[in-house]
């Protein structure tokens, strides 16, 4: 990762985890695969993760084999867009990022994968090692970041993550080849554990984004205040790497763009606060809490393919769809917040995307 995309990634942008578009026969629909980077892109997202939550698990297994395709596809179109007269933000480069997973020597090769096609960094997932040691998980950490620039990925245990106490995310913080934090627990408590140990550390060039999908506004706006020696620091959280960007992109990203400007001022309008619930409110209509997130990843693909971007909402486990009532929430969200939509943005410039 140099300089300019380091820096791009401290300001703070827009990163969605992007889903993964399926034919009805649940094989790789690489047309609509490429329209999702191209929407991305043009509704002024900063990046793009890839190979995560959101694009499902289970294209790691050899009989899929999609981890890779997914990948070179993502590469592919912003190596386009980057060639292109105007990246998405103000001529930075677009930020690339990989999920990575599973133990050692599995996170290791994807790693080198990642590092293969010129991505800026993984997000690495701590799911597979769930009794493992904090002295085993910090080695586990280095041992990548060896490889390529990390981004570390508190992930809620309600979705298959394990508590991290301060002193792992202290200890975390003195990694070399860190860049950044993904915060995911949705909890308070162990947001501020991640903040507090960063504000601490005394680093300032590892950035803070936000996964909490419960309070993403807030987040945005939130000064983290703590005491280091005799000095007051402050943090901020910059920017959001959510699979919540990756539906209604171009609004959320003009949500991140007010949160930046509202937080120059140092005074937070009630609006943002009341956006704050919308947002929430819109977010448990497509990622399913009412259900334990059973219905997480087809409700980003129902408000996808209610957009025409995606042709059905099927998942790689035939078992993984909607849960009961949750396409009449989206449609409660959909009619109360439309100023929260950019379905017109999308008609617009769907063909384009799908045809180009």
């Amino acid at each position: 990762m140099n300089d300019q995309a380091r820096s791009t990634l401290r300001k703070g942008i827009a990163i969605p985890a992007m889903p993964l578009a399926l034919t009805a026969a649940r094989k790789l629909d690489e047309r609509r695969q490429r329209a999702l980077c191209r929407y991305y892109i043009a509704a002024g997202a900063g990046g793009i993760a890839a190979a995560v939550h959101t694009t499902q698990f289970a294209i790691r297994d050899p009989k899929i084999a999609l981890f890779k395709p997914i990948l070179e596809i993502v590469a592919e179109e912003f190596t386009h867009a980057d060639q292109g007269p105007a990246t998405s933000v103000a001529g930075s480069p677009l930020i690339r990022i990989g999920g990575v997973c599973g133990p050692t020597p599995q996170a290791a090769t994807e790693a080198s994968t990642l590092k293969d096609l010129n991505y800026h960094a993984a997000l690495l997932s701590l799911a597979a090692l769930n009794t493992a040691t904090e002295d085993q998980l910090l080695t586990h950490c280095r041992a990548v970041a060896q490889i390529i620039p990390i981004i570390g990925f508190y992930l809620q245990p309600a979705v298959g993550g394990r508590l991290l106490p301060y002193t792992f995310w202290r200890r975390f913080a003195e990694i070399d080849n860190l860049v950044a934090i993904k915060i995911a627990p949705f909890n308070r408590y162990q947001t501020l554990d991640v903040v507090r140990a960063l504000a601490e550390s005394g680093r300032d060039d590892i950035a803070l984004y936000t996964g909490n999908d419960d309070n993403i506004v807030a987040d945005l706006i939130t000064p983290f205040r703590f005491q280091r020696g005799d000095k007051r620091v402050e943090r901020r959280i910059v920017g959001g790497l959510l699979g919540h960007y990756a539906v209604w992109t171009k609004k959320s990203v003009e949500i991140l763009k007010t949160c930046h400007l509202a937080t120059i001022g140092n005074s937070i309008p009630l609006d943002l606060l009341r956006l704050n619930v919308e947002v929430t409110d819109a977010n448990a209509a497509f990622f399913d809490p009412a259900n334990s997130f059973k219905g997480c990843i087809a409700g980003l693909h129902e408000v996808l393919r209610r957009q025409g971007l995606l042709e059905g909402i099927w998942c790689l486990d035939e078992n993984e769809t909607l849960s009961p009532g949750q396409a009449e929430e989206i449609d409660r969200v959909s009619a109360a917040y439309p100023h929260l939509s950019d379905d017109s943005f999308v008609l617009e410039n769907r063909d384009h995307w799908l045809n180009g």
